[in-house]
């Protein structure tokens, strides 16, 4: 098992209610989340986050 930090990004003008479960959802493509944080969010609405995920 090994642990990466990643930055995406989260529309979140298209997250309809819940936006712990749709930041997840997005994260579960790199791998196994850990943990994440917002650490931004620009005049349109995109959230940038970064998280520490595993992957076997």
């Amino acid at each position: 098992m090994t642990t990466h930090l990643i930055t995406t990004e989260i529309d979140l003008k298209t997250v309809a209610t819940d936006l712990n479960r749709a930041i997840e959802s997005e994260l579960r493509t790199y791998g196994e989340p850990l943990r994440w944080a917002i650490t931004d969010v620009d005049a349109n609405q995109i959230a940038k986050v970064e998280a520490v995920v595993t992957r076997d």
